[in-house]
């Protein structure tokens, strides 16, 4: 597989966790591309240092592009957001995918499935958090011209063949800065506007599971959703929002798997 991830250097232990689970979960080779503005090369190779995993090749992407200086950002939603939107015009053009992963994740079983699924004409693959009444309201907001699936952006398999083919940076502007009162995380609010036609939805149990998609299934009665379940059926925990397993004030039910892999990471760095 050829993963792709975007992070700065106060993530960079989330990424190590998570590039560990990874590993532990996929076997063969990997490529990790990392999209950068801030890192440097002793960055990364401190990463793999720390990481351990012969089988993940790290390659580190500094990016110098000033086209989206000027878009929205925050300490929260930094400006690397923008980079995986863009990542089909920066990666090698012998890639045809990438599979985008936040580094607040762990991955809990193989990928193979999502990796070799046929996307067929559809640019992005990813899970949605959003139901169909939230679809219509976030359309609305955001003026989207259809209304499509409302994605989680921390996981999603692109097509890059056809992000280079069609995708353009100069819309992606323009309705950024037409709209960016309106944005409130700026990354998916833009694909899920301007590409909802061109997003496959995939099923957030399985790839994108969350504390909070946990806590709702709890308060519905019989529902076979439970830590254990989570464990077994999910490939992929992501922790959104301001509650991480790595924080004090974290208060979810699913930290456990993140720290199961923090502590295979800080094992294999001892020795």
């Amino acid at each position: 597989m050829d993963l792709l991830v975007t992070v700065d250097r106060n993530y960079l232990h989330p990424l190590a966790v998570m590039l560990k689970s990874f590993a532990c979960s996929n076997e063969g080779s990997h490529t990790v591309y990392i999209l950068n503005r801030k890192l440097t090369q002793e960055d990364v190779d401190a990463l793999s240092s720390v990481l351990c995993e012969p089988r993940l090749k790290l390659i580190y992407y500094p990016i110098r592009e000033p086209a989206v200086s000027e878009a929205p950002t925050s300490g929260r939603y930094p400006i690397e957001i923008y980079d995986r939107i863009f990542a089909a015009h920066y990666l090698p053009e012998t890639l045809d995918r990438v599979l985008y992963l936040d580094p607040d994740l762990v991955v809990l079983h193989s990928l193979d499935d999502l990796w070799n699924l046929d996307m067929g004409e559809y640019w992005f693959a990813a899970a949605s958090h959003v139901k169909k009444i939230g679809e219509v309201f976030n359309a609305v907001r955001l003026e989207a011209e259809t209304i499509g699936p409302y994605i989680n952006s921390g996981v999603m398999l692109m097509n890059l063949d056809l992000l280079r083919r069609y995708q353009k940076t100069g819309p992606v502007l323009v309705y950024v800065k037409e709209h960016e009162h309106s944005l409130m995380l700026p990354d998916q609010d833009i694909i899920s506007a301007l590409y909802g036609e061109h997003i496959l939805s995939i099923d957030p149990y399985i790839y994108n599971m969350t504390d909070r998609m946990l806590n709702a299934q709890q308060m519905l009665p019989d529902s076979p959703v439970t830590a254990e379940w989570v464990e077994q059926n999910s490939r992929i925990v992501h922790y959104l929002g301001r509650s991480k397993p790595w924080k004090k004030n974290y208060q979810g039910r699913l930290g456990y798997l993140y720290r199961r892999y923090e502590a295979m990471l800080e094992q294999g760095s001892a020795q």
